[in-house]
């Protein structure tokens, strides 16, 4: 996992808010999928610095989360 504090060549478009994220500023975030990782940034701050997982570690997390 790496933070990276310059804006990624990804898109704005390319952001996906969470679909748990209710639109009344709590905690949401956003992912985009760039070349052989998933970047990972704070909804509210996009601006902020973010960070990358490898895909093969972000699938792993999104199976864990879902309980699979």
């Amino acid at each position: 996992m790496s933070v990276q504090h310059a804006k990624a060549a990804v898109p704005e478009a390319a952001w996906i808010k969470s679909s748990y994220s209710t639109g009344n500023g709590g905690e949401c975030v956003e992912v985009a999928a760039a070349t052989g990782e998933v970047l990972i940034r704070d909804s509210k701050q996009p601006a902020a610095a973010r960070l990358a997982v490898g895909a093969d570690a972000w699938a792993g997390f999104v199976r864990m989360a879902a309980g699979r």
